[in-house]
């Protein structure tokens, strides 16, 4: 499970396209073993489209032919961007729910 401490979210424009123009942002907690997102908008628990920039340092071993296979691969940093909903397209609806069974 990846360890991150919370997604930036962009504000939408029409029909939840991102405006370069748009500055409005909140915080989107990643989901937790006990919780999931959940869209405020639709309903959607399931579908979600996460726009995600990485900085990592692969160990990659090339055969003899040239062909690459990379065998380590560690994460230096991660940011979640943004992360749509993919039913209706929403990006400043999403929250933390329970997820079933995780009081129990």
């Amino acid at each position: 499970m990846e360890t991150l401490t919370g997604l930036r979210v962009t504000g939408t424009a029409h029909h939840g396209i991102p405006k370069e123009s748009d500055t409005a942002t909140m915080t989107v907690p990643l989901p937790t073993d006990t919780t999931r997102w959940r869209c405020t908008l639709c309903g959607n628990l399931t579908r979600f489209d996460v726009t995600r920039s990485s900085k990592v340092v692969e160990y990659v071993h090339l055969d003899l032919a040239g062909e690459s296979n990379v065998e380590e691969r560690e994460v230096v940093s991660e940011t979640i961007e943004s992360v749509r909903c993919r039913w209706c397209n929403a990006v400043d609806k999403v929250e933390l729910v329970d997820r079933p069974g995780a009081g129990s």
